[in-house]
Parts: C-alpha cells; sequence; structure tokens
C-alpha cells in the first residue's frame, strides 16, 4: 500500500539521517535495506478501516482482495510473510536477521545490541502512521491505536508498556549522547528529501 511504502521511505530516512550524524561505525546500507523492507507483510495485520484514507485512490475493497492474496500465499503471520518477502528479494541474512530483532516489546535489551539495530529500532519508534513525530508523540500514539494490543498490553499490565516507554526514552538518549544533531532536528522536512533515492535503491541479491 502507498500508506505503507510511506511509513518504510520515513523510517528508512531517519535512520539515514542518524547514522550520517553519530559517532559510530554502522553498516548504514544494511540499516537503511533493513528499514526499506521491514513492515512488507503488515497488510495481513492492517485494519484497513482504521485509516480509510490509506486505501485511496484503489479503494478499500481493491487491498482486502490484496491483503487475502497475501494471507493465502504467505499465512495470517505479517512476521513470517515480511521474512519470505524479504529471502525472495534476495536480502541477506543480517538484514533479516536486523528485521527479526526489532519490535517495542524488545526495547529491554536493546541497549546490549549492536549500533546497527539501535538505530534502527529508534527510527521505527520516531514515525506515526501519517509522518515523523517526536519521540513523546510517537509513544503517546502507540499507546492509543495499540491499547490492549498483545505488544503494549496498556489496559492488563500498563506497568510492562511503562517500562517500554522508559526503555525507549533511554535509546534516544543513548543514541544522541554524541551526535551531531539533535531529536528535534529529526523531522519530517529533514527526512523527506532521502526518499528519491530511496524509492529507486536497488536491491542487488
Amino acid at each position: 500500500m502507498p500508506a505503507l511504502q510511506l511509513h518504510q521511505l520515513r523510517v528508512a530516512g531517519v535512520a539515514k539521517l542518524v547514522c550520517e550524524n553519530i559517532e559510530h561505525e554502522i553498516d548504514a546500507e544494511t540499516v537503511v535495506l533493513a528499514c526499506l523492507f521491514h513492515d512488507m507483510g503488515n497488510i495481513i495485520k492492517s485494519d484497513l478501516s482504521a485509516f480509510p484514507e490509506f486505501s485511496e485512490p484503489e479503494g478499500e475493497a481493491h487491498w482486502q482482495l490484496v491483503k487475502q492474496q497475501f494471507e493465502k500465499r504467505f499465512g495470517k503471520d505479517e512476521h513470517k510473510a515480511t521474512e519470505a518477502i524479504c529471502k525472495d528479494a534476495g536480502l541477506s541474512e543480517q538484514i533479516r536477521m536486523l528485521i527479526r530483532d526489532i519490535g517495542f516489546s524488545k526495547l529491554g535489551t536493546i541497549m546490549t545490541k549492536p549500533w546497527g539495530l539501535k538505530v534502527f529500532q529508534y527510527a521505527d519508534l520516531r514515525v506515526g502512521p501519517h509522518g515523523v513525530l517526536s519521540l513523546e508523540a510517537r509513544l503517546a500514539e502507540g499507546r492509543e491505536r495499540y491499547r490492549g494490543h498483545k505488544e503494549y498490553s496498556v489496559a492488563g499490565r500498563p506497568e510492562r508498556y511503562e517500562r517500554l516507554v522508559r526503555e525507549a526514552r533511554e535509546l534516544e538518549r543513548h543514541v544522541f549522547a554524541t551526535a551531531a544533531i539533535a531529536p528535534e532536528d529529526i523531522i519530517e522536512q529533514s527526512v523527506e528529501p532521502f526518499f528519491e533515492a530511496l524509492r529507486t535503491r536497488v536491491v542487488e541479491a
């Protein structure tokens, strides 16, 4: 879906901007490609009625059919679908491993992980359905959108969610401790210039 494409472009743009401005050795190529593919199977879990504008111009019926085709081919697990698509696209095991290792629920171990994964995780934390957000705005948006979802468990286990929020904030402080930019410098307008080049990236199998 165009909205899903744009989400992945935004995450990749945030990651590229961070990679260019922190004092750590990072394989930016690997991180950016992981960002560009990380949600390829997510139409499977999408509630197409939640954001009707995302189905335009083709319409919800069109994307519902695409969703059914994805489910028929890959099953109903969006993570397995993403893995299969990435493998078919010729992405390396290193890239596929990065994609497997990110997730809001995995923030508890992120500080012990390599820098590439930290940047990838942080970039995904900065992008909401309608654009690049501050970390606090993204956390608030996620809290509301995924209320009751197994990863957030806001209704049943608020203490777990709050721990993950603290870990997200700690990750942001860690990423920018020696950076040449501040979190406030990461906005839609600062990552959008990367989109054209990212759209035309060629993946070499």
